[in-house]
């Protein structure tokens, strides 16, 4: 019994040994590893890539943020790394609640299948063609020069449907540097968009108003005109007639035919004859 006791006990402790051993090599053992994030259906959506201009991809259709275009960065006298710099400073600083921002390169590629846009439209209505395949509505041109530690720069806000500009800011610095420069330009651009409206007037319809009005106003003048004119050809038939026959009345009654009765019946005539042109043109 005792023998059969003792090969019980170093049973039991084996047993035990072989469960001590699997649980410190279970991963609950060892420290379990952190759960994945979330499983491949739940990862939320990434930001789109860029696409190697700056530039990332076209917002898609619940994207309710205007489109605007930086079309054209010139620089005279100025290192060509300025242009990457202002677009970079604008992508920080434009309200991105409001607008996304779509750089020259971005617009060129989608652009070239078109028949109607070259390099050369800044301005006019072959801007349309940029409204049509990006749909931007808006595009922004930049123009920074320097000479010594003399800055200057102008930043134009264009319309793309009509290609007539919205708005302009420009200033100069004698004693600049380069950096406040780019600074300027780029807070004179934000500033442009924060003060272009929601939705931008119809100059077609407003132009339209404009010339229907100025019509208005000249037909009124013609009928005031007309109504005037008709009654001084009114007055002129009316005191012709009367003088015409006054004249012929005293002509035929005083038997010495004097000179003055023919004189005014002829006067009577001709200013009769004047209100009857005056009423008839």
């Amino acid at each position: 019994m005792i023998r059969g006791s003792v090969i019980l006990r170093r049973w039991l402790a084996s047993v035990v040994l072989l469960v001590g051993g699997a649980a410190s090599a279970s991963p609950a053992g060892r420290g379990a590893a952190p759960p994945p994030s979330a499983t491949p259906g739940e990862h939320a959506a990434a930001a789109p890539a860029p696409d190697g201009t700056g530039a990332r991809g076209r917002p898609g259709p619940a994207d309710r943020r205007r489109t605007v275009s930086l079309l054209d960065v010139r620089i005279e006298g100025l290192p060509e790394d300025v242009k990457d710099s202002f677009r970079r400073q604008l992508e920080e600083q434009i309200d991105t609640k409001r607008y996304w921002l779509a750089d020259r390169e971005y617009l060129r590629r989608l652009l070239l299948p078109s028949t109607k846009w070259t390099d050369g439209c800044l301005v006019g209505r072959c801007l349309s063609a940029i409204r049509t395949q990006s749909g931007a509505e808006l595009v922004v041109l930049a123009a920074l020069s320097g000479s010594g530690t003399s800055f200057g720069y102008v930043v134009t806000l264009i319309r793309t449907d009509t290609g007539r500009v919205i708005d302009q800011e420009s200033d100069r610095c004698d004693v600049c540097r380069v950096n406040e420069v780019i600074r300027g330009a780029t807070l004179a651009a934000v500033d442009l968009l924060n003060k272009a409206p929601d939705l931008l007037p119809d100059e077609a319809a407003e132009q339209a108003a404009t010339v229907d009005r100025a019509i208005g106003t000249l037909q009124g003048e013609i009928a005031e005109r007309d109504h005037h004119a008709t009654r001084i050809g009114i007055a002129l038939l009316a005191i012709g007639l009367a003088g015409a026959i006054t004249g012929g009345a005293l002509y035929l009654v005083d038997d010495s035919r004097p000179s003055y009765a023919i004189a005014t019946a002829t006067g009577g005539l001709a200013m009769a004859t004047g209100g009857v042109v005056v009423l008839t043109f």
